[in-house]
């Protein structure tokens, strides 16, 4: 019986307590780990604030493209009205040229600016070539030569590319 009462003291013997030094080491094990998810959460945390207020801004910006692609049929039927009636100065006329230019103000003060780029250098990005057209003299190959519908930018974004002419 004496030896089986040994046994138990030679287990409590073999598990001693951790020593001071040795519970501070793995404290400042633990406490770089919670530090090391704090700076993780904290870095995750600021770049999903960013993502917000980028995509806030973008909604900003861009919101009214949709609408704007809309609305550009119609600024084109005036500009066509307008085309036609070349020296009809009737009271209707004048009230047709008056409203495109509010419009065209109102598509402005939106962000919203008109591509005609007659004369200049072909953009595949900003215009739309539908034609090419012998070379005249004076000019330069790759140039725009004629414009058959503007485009517009809003925001830095092209909307609608400027259809055109180019020189060959």
């Amino acid at each position: 019986c004496q030896a089986a009462q040994d046994e138990p003291q030679t287990d409590a013997v073999d598990k001693q307590e951790p020593t001071a030094e040795e519970l501070l080491i793995a404290a400042k094990a633990e406490n770089e780990k919670l530090q090391d998810l704090y700076m993780r959460a904290l870095a995750e945390m600021e770049n999903a604030r960013r993502r917000a207020e980028e995509s806030v801004e973008k909604a900003h910006k861009f919101g009214v493209e949709k609408f704007a692609k809309n609305l550009l049929p119609v600024l084109d039927s005036l500009e066509k009205a307008l085309e036609l009636s070349q020296g009809d100065s009737s009271p209707m006329m004048q009230g047709v040229e008056a409203t495109y230019r509010q419009f065209v103000q109102a598509m402005q003060a939106s962000g919203m600016v008109e591509i005609n780029p007659i004369g200049e250098k072909f953009d595949p990005t900003r215009h739309q070539a539908i034609a090419m057209v012998p070379t005249q003299e004076g000019q330069v190959a790759g140039v725009v030569a004629q414009v058959f519908q503007r485009g517009w930018i809003l925001n830095e974004r092209v909307l609608r590319a400027a259809m055109v002419s180019v020189t060959q």
